[in-house]
């Protein structure tokens, strides 16, 4: 998979669907070049997955559960239509390296960043704080115009 100069991984689903679930703000779209793919990390989909399924279980009144549930299967849907890119042999050896860098990056952050690379990707996120730390790898906010 490396070598696809053109593949966008998006750090979370929310950018794919046009918005920003955290902060609930609007979400600009830039005009991708023709030849561009849309992808996510295994690592990703992991964060996702859990964070929802523990929102369900921890979800009282009727509004929560039904949002939970709701947010749960846009994010299954997501999942279904995207490329995932797995944590290959080649993405760890590449993250040990990172961490033996110490770039005080968390490590699901550094799992991405792994991946990100080895596939020669974009990585679409907004926590451009942590991901330029990075060394080689090359990040863009779509949140930002």
């Amino acid at each position: 998979m490396s070598g696809w100069p053109s593949t966008y991984l998006t750090r979370t689903p929310s950018h794919y669907f046009g918005k920003d679930t955290t902060r609930s703000a609007a979400v600009s779209s830039p005009i991708p070049p023709l030849n561009w793919r849309l992808a996510t990390t295994i690592i990703t989909i992991e964060e996702q997955l859990t964070g929802w399924y523990s929102l369900v279980r921890r979800a009282r009144a009727p509004e929560q559960l039904e949002r939970a549930y709701r947010e749960f299967a846009e994010s299954v849907q997501f999942c279904a239509r995207v490329q995932v890119l797995v944590y290959t042999q080649a993405a760890i050896a590449r993250f040990e390296e990172l961490r033996g860098l110490r770039l005080n990056v968390g490590g699901m952050d550094l799992r991405i960043a792994a991946i990100v690379l080895e596939a020669g990707a974009t990585l679409v996120t907004r926590n451009l704080r942590d991901f330029r730390r990075v060394p080689g790898l090359v990040i863009e906010d779509w949140t930002q115009p």
